[in-house]
Formats: C-alpha cells, sequence, structure tokens
C-alpha cells in the first residue's frame, strides 16, 4: 500500500509541475508557486528514499505532517498566484491532485478519523483560497455573499470526497493491520499446536502407555487410581490450549476420558476408555453430544446396574464414529423395560437430533452394552 501511494505522489507531482510549466504566464506570483511545488518535491523524495528501508518510516508523523502542511500551502495559494478569477474556472488548481496523497498519507499513518479531518482541512483551504482570488476591495464577505449555489456546492464537495479519501485509507489500514495480527496470532498457535502434538505423540507412545499399563495390572486400587489421575492430568495439558479444549481427532477421546473421570468420583466402578488414532475429525456439537450421551450411559451403569467394569470404545465407521460403552453390571430386559428420559431424551434423542442412533444390548445378568452412532456431518 505503501508502494502504491508512493507511485501515486510522484505521477500527481509530475503532473503537478507539468501544470505549473504550462499556465507560467496566468501567475501573478510565480515565485511563491514554484517553491511551494519544489517543496512537495521535497517531501516526495524523501518518502520515497525512507521507503526502501523501513517502510513504516514513510509514515512517520513528522514527515506526513510536512507533507500536510506543504499540501495546504498549495490549497491556500491556488488563488493568489494565479491572475483572477481562477478559483472558480476551468483552469486546473496549483496543486492538482498532490495534495490528495497527503490526505492518504494522514489516513495510513494515524487511522480514518484524522484522515478524513485532513481531508476536512484541505477541503477547507481550498474554500479559503478562493477568498484570495478576489480583489483586496471587495473583501471576503463580499465573496462569501456573491458564491453562487453551485459554486458553494463545489467547495463543499471537494472538502466530502477528501474527507472520504481519508477516511477510507485510514480504516483500509485498520482492517490489513488487523488481518496481520490475527495472521500472527493464528500462525503462533499453528506452532504451538504442532509442537503440542509432537510431545503428545511421544508422551502417548511412553509415558501414557505406561501409566495405563500399571493401572491395569496393578491390584492395588490406590495405585491405580493414582496412575488414572495422572493420566488424566498429563491428557488435559497436552490438549488444551489456554485452558481450552482443542476440538479435533483427539477431542473426542479426551471428551469421553473426562466422561469417565466424572464417573469413578461418583461410583466405585473403574472406566477404560480405548480411542483409536484415526477417527474422523467431529465438530465441537458432535463431540458434547456424544460425551454426554456416554456420561448418560455411565450414570445408568453405576446407579441401575451397580456395574464394577466399564468399557468405553470408539472406532471409525465409513460416514462417522460409533461408541460402545459396555459394562459388567446386572443387565436388564430391553424389550420389557420402558425407556424412561435418560434413555430416550439424553441418549437417544441427543443420536437423532444429529442424524445418528443409539441401540441397546443387554439381558438379566449379563451386562449391557449401548452402542452410539454418528455422522461425521449431517446429510
Amino acid at each position: 500500500m505503501l508502494r502504491g501511494l508512493a507511485a501515486f505522489r510522484w505521477a500527481a507531482w509530475i503532473w503537478m509541475a507539468t501544470v505549473l510549466a504550462l499556465a507560467r504566464r496566468a501567475l501573478e506570483r510565480p515565485i511563491p508557486a514554484i517553491v511551494l511545488v519544489a517543496l512537495a518535491l521535497v517531501v516526495t523524495i524523501v518518502a520515497t528514499v525512507r521507503l526502501r528501508g523501513d517502510a513504516r518510516r514513510a509514515v512517520a508523523p513528522t514527515l506526513v505532517g510536512a507533507e500536510v502542511l506543504v499540501a495546504l500551502g498549495l490549497q491556500l495559494a491556488d488563488g493568489w498566484v494565479y491572475r483572477t478569477p481562477h478559483v472558480f474556472q476551468p483552469e486546473q488548481p496549483l496543486g492538482v491532485g498532490w495534495p490528495t496523497a497527503a490526505i492518504l498519507s494522514a489516513g495510513v499513518a494515524f487511522g480514518p478519523w484524522v484522515g478524513a479531518g485532513t481531508g476536512v482541512l484541505l477541503g477547507f483551504g481550498r474554500a479559503v483560497s478562493s477568498t484570495l482570488a478576489v480583489e483586496p476591495a471587495a473583501g471576503t464577505a463580499a465573496l462569501v455573499a456573491g458564491l453562487t449555489p453551485a459554486q458553494t456546492l463545489s467547495l463543499v464537495t471537494t472538502a466530502v470526497l477528501y474527507a472520504f479519501a481519508g477516511g477510507v485509507a485510514g480504516y483500509a489500514v485498520q482492517l490489513l493491520r488487523d488481518a496481520e495480527t490475527r495472521a500472527i496470532a493464528a500462525e503462533r498457535a499453528l506452532g504451538e499446536s504442532q509442537a503440542r502434538e509432537s510431545l503428545a505423540r511421544r508422551l502417548h507412545d511412553g509415558v501414557l502407555q505406561t501409566l495405563a499399563l500399571v493401572e491395569r495390572r496393578t491390584d492395588d486400587p490406590a495405585l491405580a487410581r493414582l496412575a488414572r489421575d495422572q493420566e488424566r492430568d498429563l491428557r488435559d495439558h497436552l490438549f488444551s490450549v489456554g485452558g481450552e479444549r482443542i476440538v479435533g481427532r483427539g477431542a473426542l477421546g479426551d471428551a469421553l476420558r473426562e466422561a469417565a473421570g466424572r464417573y469413578e468420583l461418583a461410583y466405585p466402578g473403574r472406566v477404560d476408555v480405548l480411542v483409536p488414532d484415526d477417527l474422523p475429525e467431529l465438530d465441537e456439537r458432535r463431540v458434547e453430544a456424544l460425551a454426554a450421551a456416554v456420561g448418560e450411559s455411565l450414570t445408568n451403569a453405576g446407579k441401575h446396574a451397580d456395574a464394577t467394569r466399564i468399557v468405553v470404545s470408539a472406532e471409525p465407521l465409513a460416514d462417522g464414529v460409533a461408541v460402545s460403552v459396555r459394562d459388567d453390571g446386572a443387565g436388564f430386559d430391553v424389550a420389557g423395560v420402558p425407556e424412561g428420559v435418560g434413555r430416550a431424551r439424553s441418549i437417544r434423542g441427543r443420536m437423532e437430533e444429529l442424524g445418528g442412533r443409539a441401540d441397546w444390548v443387554s439381558a438379566p445378568g449379563r451386562g449391557c452394552e449401548v452402542r452410539l452412532e454418528l455422522p461425521a456431518e449431517t446429510g
């Protein structure tokens, strides 16, 4: 954007110098006009040189302030350096388009409000220059009183368009800076996520599997509980950022382990969670639905079946995910026992709402399996 502004500034200055040379016979005060155009050249050169180094130095406050002052001088001097009448005549103004570069620079450097204010200021300078174009005896009051509606509209339109140019330039740069900030944050988060994922893979193949093995092989309930708590805490650390759960392929496993952890705090039974690495990615809504349905199934197993061992396992399907909750509890007659609120709404209702299904396989004295199936996306 700054390079484009520099190109516009050069093109505007070249055209301004060309117009000045062609209209030199109409000048009453050529020296001030030449000085102002020369100052505009100095500003243009300095801004271009600074752009080759640190681009932000091209819109430093001092340089932008100098550019605005030169642009204001060009606007004010327009009706003074030419023979009268000039401002409302078809001739080109002294500054031509170069002052527009100053308005855009102010918007880029200081934001949309300053850019719009600079446009109003230079538009006001254009209006003031019209008072310098009348005969001294007439005075400003005579000019203002003698302005036609078309002339007044012309001055107001110039100020409004200048304000729009400065405001839009500032707003565009504001959007670019916000986008840059978000891109940097996303890149940093992606790097942290990749590093965390790499660490998680290494720990999964070592520490986490060791803790799971200790939990399954030991006969000491306290040691098994300690190993499970440590495994759960480590997984929470690996698969969350800033206290927020990462939604992705590992999110379902984490949610199921959280449900299992809540069950073990409330009931004496033990829950094993088996989740493969090749599950399809689910959105947050589906992960929450499966975790809630599994949590309700675990509660039923602990409250009504007196289960001591439960296995929660997930597997990929062609178009989604299946989760099984299998316990060693008392079991029940699926056909003979009517569905209560927990089965009908908390489990089956959640699955069917997202295009899935829930089935129960059980018999008295033979435990129970709840099978949940959910598509990765609703068709």
